[in-house]
């Protein structure tokens, strides 16, 4: 009886193991309807095939393999639309399906192990994070009362660039400045980074911090890529990260102490002046599907800190560089200034509707020079098909905005800057027009693009209204470097330095 029942057993066992081995086999020979793409090397995938500049150098691979494309990082398949139609599915049709964001060592030690907003997963906690932002933190309304802060960091720069007559000025450091200025007055409450205030970093080592957030976010770290190595951080890129995190995190709490700290003198005569104000009444709220920690607090100060800075100065950089190698630009735009708003006053925020070319130069310049040139990456939550290919569940997925902006099915020369392009056509930046998603598109597009719209616009239209520009001397419009070094964002690899004249009336830059 005893041989018997272990002979039932082995004879279970073995059935077991072939149909296991068959239906090994079988998933082997159905072969997966995988997009085109170039063919993978054992361990690092196509790694090899990735430059410097991976936007440009998916571009060119995209030019062989078509809109849709399968690549290789390492462990980790990959798949790339760069066409409008498949950013239309990635971003919209099957949002949903690809609302998720893959693990990278970035978010892990810079964001709070995947607690702010660009970085956390799809789920309650995202989605109470986006509704924070759209019903509180960027609220038609809150925005509005901000303006003042706007005008007067605006106006502030302004007269430094008037005191600079005649002399190189770098442009990010001043856009880099008001931008900064704007966006901790508005989250922070005050200029926590002006010289006289307390805080534990001077404003130029936070402009550091910055500059590296965007970097180390945008990297292509092997050990993202390929796990088993991670711990060897053969780029030493997760060295910086947790020295950048500890950096940002002495400051931020220094922040919220303060914050916190007036929150308890005033009792109950408490008022919400910012938006960290704003986020620590959200944490306390018990109505929360999630609760709001103190480390999402922090996260969530972090990604508005960093996302109301770059974006803006890189963007003014890029148009400024653009237009001085375009005279005829230029000209125009004074032309429709003087004409608009005249010679007597500076240009406020509700005019911006009014000035169709300045809108055109600004969208020509996201077309050309998008910050983010190939989105924040995503990846598949389940199993799909798209375009008749199978994407399996976990692959990550890039949407290659840079390559949509060179598209010639879509632009006329599309190496050349011309804002007239988008003169009498309804394409906004908004996330309905595919052809240009700086700000991305869907679920996971970015919240604060209003508000970083309304610096970039009402920061070039004056900048064009009060100044002309012009390289310094001996330095001719062929030798300005329009080279990019690339991050998250992607700024200009040699910063614009240019001269200011001011053509407008003295008084009004007093």
């Amino acid at each position: 009886m005893e041989t018997l029942s272990w002979t039932s057993f082995a004879a279970a066992w073995l059935a077991t193991a072939a149909l296991l081995l068959l239906s090994t086999h079988l998933r082997r020979r159905r072969k997966i309807n995988l997009p085109p793409g170039p063919r993978p090397w054992p361990i690092i995938g196509n790694l090899n095939l990735i430059g410097s500049l991976p936007h440009r150098s998916i571009h060119n691979l995209s030019q062989k393999y078509g809109h849709i494309m399968h690549l290789r990082f390492g462990s980790f398949p990959v798949v790339v639309g760069s066409s409008v139609e498949m950013a239309k599915v990635f971003l919209k049709t099957m949002d949903v399906t690809f609302a998720c964001r893959p693990k990278t060592a970035a978010g892990k030690y810079t964001t709070y192990n995947y607690s702010d907003i660009t970085w956390s997963p799809y789920g309650a906690y995202w989605r109470q994070a986006r509704r924070m932002c759209l019903m509180e933190l960027f609220s038609a309304k809150r925005l509005e009362s901000f303006e003042y802060i706007r005008v007067e960091e605006l106006t502030s720069l302004l007269k430094e660039l008037y005191k600079c007559s005649g002399k190189p000025i770098l442009l990010k450091d001043q856009m880099s400045t008001v931008s900064l200025n704007v966006i901790s007055r508005m989250v922070l409450g005050k200029r926590y980074l002006d010289q006289e205030e307390e805080s534990p970093v001077t404003p130029e080592e936070f402009k550091k911090m910055l500059d590296e957030l965007f970097l180390l976010n945008g990297v292509f770290n092997i050990g993202d890529s390929i796990p088993w190595i991670d711990f060897l951080d053969l780029q030493g890129y997760v060295k910086r990260m947790k020295a950048l995190a500890k950096k940002f995190d002495v400051f931020l709490e220094h922040v919220l102490d303060e914050h916190n700290d007036r929150r308890q003198a005033e009792g109950e005569n408490f008022v919400a002046r910012d938006m960290v104000d704003v986020l620590l009444q959200l944490a306390d709220d018990p109505n929360n599907e999630v609760k709001l920690e103190r480390h999402g607090v922090k996260a969530f100060t972090q990604d508005l800190l960093a996302g109301g800075t770059e974006s803006s100065a890189v963007t003014t950089e890029w148009a400024i560089s653009e237009i001085i190698k375009r005279p005829e630009v230029f000209d125009k735009a004074v032309e429709e200034l003087d004409r608009v708003i005249g010679r007597d006053r500076w240009v406020e925020e509700k005019d911006i509707p009014k000035l169709p070319y300045i809108e055109a130069i600004v969208k020509e310049t996201m077309r050309m020079h998008p910050v983010a040139p190939m989105l924040v990456p995503r990846f598949s939550r389940e199993d799909c098909q798209v375009a008749g290919y199978d994407i399996p569940k976990g692959t990550r997925v890039l949407v290659n905005v840079w390559t949509i902006g060179r598209d010639p099915s879509l632009w006329d020369e599309p190496e050349e800057f011309r804002p007239e392009r988008f003169i009498g056509k309804a394409i906004d930046v908004k996330g309905q027009d595919y052809e240009l998603l700086p700000f991305g598109s869907g679920r996971r597009m970015c919240p604060g693009y209003s508000l970083g719209l309304k610096v970039i616009q009402a920061s070039l239209a004056n900048l064009l209204h009060g100044f002309t520009w012009s390289l310094p001397d001996n330095t001719k419009l062929g030798d300005l470097n329009m080279e990019e070094t690339f991050g998250l964002s992607t700024p200009k690899k040699i910063p614009l330095v240019a001269l200011v004249q001011p053509r407008l009336s003295p008084e009004l830059y007093k």
